[in-house]
């Protein structure tokens, strides 16, 4: 017999799956909306007019869409992710240590390039060139799974560095069970995405209880104990409004994030 508990993880992942659905169609909408944009530039500027209004209103409309999932998901306009990856410019049998001054204390936790060089690289990158101060964490998750998202800088869910990375070390957490889930233990730091493949960008969320996920978010951090607390603390006061998802009530904004070879 099905427990509750496993009910209503289920009934979450159902949520994430329809969710990532919507958050496809949009980014689809906006492919043809920039279609038509484009083969309207000829036409006479009233016309032209009204098809730019049109597509700003649908604009809106898709960042709202992407802004209400739940997830461990991000979304980005095409626009967004045409840029290529930074150079490779790590020592690919290095440790590095990712390290986040936050308005709730100090977080950090560790890389290992062996096993994800591509989103390693691109984090020291961002970090070198100070892409992650001054945003903050703009999610919490406290149901179903136990996540908080970060990495925006746009603090809506839509935000990306212009460019994605391939998903990493999928493997790592073992083989799906019959749930099609693996188990993402408390400390791991992991790649959101669009819910295709190889997608991720600057968006990451850190799992402070372990929760159960498709094994399609690359693993590529782990936290130290004092994170690991500090997260949990910012879990355990929830979310504000008192809903099961959203901003944490415990505003976590980043002014410093630094990548350093441990």
């Amino acid at each position: 017999m099905v427990s509750s508990d496993q009910r209503r993880r289920q009934l979450a992942r159902e949520k994430f799956e329809r969710q990532q659905q919507r958050r496809e169609e949009a980014r689809r909408r906006t492919r043809r909306l920039s279609v038509i944009i484009a083969s309207s530039v000829a036409v006479v500027a009233v016309i032209a007019g009204g098809t730019y209004l049109a597509m700003g209103d649908d604009d809106k409309k898709d960042k709202t869409d992407a802004s209400a999932s739940a997830s461990p998901s991000a979304s980005a306009s095409p626009s967004e992710s045409s840029a290529p990856e930074p150079a490779m410019k790590i020592d690919k049998k290095a440790e590095y240590t990712m390290s986040l001054k936050t308005s709730q204390g100090d977080l950090g936790f560790t890389m290992k390039a062996a096993k994800t060089p591509h989103t390693t690289n691109s984090f020291k990158a961002l970090a070198d060139k100070g892409f992650f101060d001054g945003t903050k964490c703009h999610r919490l998750t406290t149901q179903g799974i136990f996540v908080l998202q970060c990495g925006d800088p746009k603090g809506d869910g839509t935000g990306g560095p212009g460019y994605t990375i391939p998903d990493e070390n999928l493997t790592a957490l073992g083989k799906a069970g019959a749930d099609g889930t693996v188990t993402y233990p408390a400390g791991t730091v992991a790649m959101a995405n669009t819910g295709q493949p190889h997608t991720g960008g600057s968006q990451f969320f850190l799992v402070y209880k372990d929760s159960k996920l498709p094994p399609t978010y690359t693993p590529f951090g782990t936290m130290d104990d004092a994170s690991l607390k500090a997260v949990k603390d910012i879990g355990a006061a929830g979310v504000e409004g008192g809903a099961a998802d959203g901003a944490p009530k415990k505003a976590v904004d980043i002014s410093k994030a630094a990548v350093d070879k441990s």
